[in-house]
């Protein structure tokens, strides 16, 4: 088993991360539930990995029925304690294989997270089962990145993350740019010790997505470079992009 297989199971991801997932985080939920909101239409509505419900809860909280897919049971059990988590019903299981029953109005993927099924098959089968699920007149959004590989020269970096007078951090990054996937590990250090945090993705760019989309019988109806709608251009550092059925 490779370090992608194991790194990119979502209940290690979860083993790893959850529980300072919600630390510290700057990551305001309000311009995506304000994108968001208006297109469930206060229909039937579902996040894949929905994580500790940073985004489900405020868009539940507007009266959209929320529903949610995750693989990792330590996350979705953040969830469940926090305010009105345990009325958004979570199923656990692989978001490429969106194994719910029904129809859906809104399908969300936020916060690059297709990118964390490290296989493009995977991220392939995430589009056709979001298809499988989908109204008639549904909308399937994604959150991404724009990659970027001029930022791993050689398919390496290493970046300082903070120091302070308890602490310290690195992010390492070792790329395969062929195959557009990268292993990170955040090493922080403190007087306690060493703790290890690894992640590992497989990036995709517009287009790729876009093809995936087709074929799933999904096509692209807009794209945006931020939820407030700024427009998406060549210099876009990232992208708000919506498909629907054809």
């Amino acid at each position: 088993m490779s370090s992608y297989d194991v790194i990119g199971d979502p209940a290690f991801f979860g083993k790893v991360w959850a529980e300072d997932y919600d630390d510290g985080t700057e990551l305001d939920p309000t311009p995506a539930v304000d994108f968001l909101a208006p297109m469930a239409g206060g229909r039937r509505t579902l996040e894949l990995a929905i994580g500790t419900g940073r985004v489900a809860l405020p868009l539940a909280a507007r009266g959209v029925p929320v529903e949610g897919v995750e693989g990792s049971e330590l996350m979705a059990a953040k969830l469940a304690a926090k305010p009105g988590g345990a009325n958004v019903p979570v199923t656990i299981g692989d978001m490429a294989d969106v194994p719910v029953t029904g129809r859906f109005a809104l399908v969300y993927l936020v916060f690059n997270t297709i990118f964390n099924l490290v296989d493009a098959r995977r991220q392939a089968d995430c589009f056709a089962n979001v298809a499988r699920v989908l109204e008639p007149d549904g909308a399937f959004v994604i959150e991404t990145y724009v990659p970027d590989p001029s930022q791993f020269p050689g398919g390496k970096r290493v970046q300082a993350l903070w120091a302070d007078v308890e602490s310290a951090a690195i992010e390492v990054y070792d790329v395969d740019l062929a195959a557009q996937r990268f292993v990170s590990q955040k090493i922080i250090f403190t007087a306690d010790g060493i703790r290890l945090k690894p992640h590992a993705q497989r990036y995709t760019y517009p287009g790729e997505l876009d093809l995936m989309a087709e074929r799933a019988g999904l096509h692209l109806t807009e794209r945006h470079e931020s939820w407030t709608r700024r427009p998406f251009t060549g210099a876009s550092k990232g992208h708000i992009s919506v498909y629907r059925p054809m």
